[in-house]
């Protein structure tokens, strides 16, 4: 699967949810869950880092899998929130990380 096509499954699982919880899929929203999804990462990463409290410990398999997760999150709701914003996700990182035709400009 291509990259354009990974983004639209994702949005359209995004858009389904919506739908289903009566929930406005805009720009606000995206940001925002983004954010919560960041959160949510760095709580992933304090587990297993073993800097949390020991209570939240649990083996190491089972943190990288809830890392995983949390990286997904986050990757879906920048797809989301670019394809609001009307940016091509694809090309903006090939700009920015391949080509490098944006550094220092």
């Amino acid at each position: 699967m291509d990259f354009k096509e990974l983004q639209q499954k994702v949005i359209e699982t995004s858009f389904d949810y919506g739908e289903k919880y009566n929930v406005k899929i805009d720009e606000d929203f995206a940001l925002l869950k983004l954010y919560e999804e960041v959160g949510e990462l760095a709580q992933a990463v304090l587990i297993h880092r073993k800097k949390s409290r020991p209570e939240k410990h649990v083996p190491e398999i089972i943190s990288k899998k809830e890392l995983a997760k949390e990286l997904a999150d986050v990757v879906g709701m920048v797809m989301v929130y670019a394809n609001l914003m009307d940016i091509d996700l694809e090309e903006a990182i090939d700009k920015k990380w391949i080509s490098k035709e944006w550094i220092n400009k």
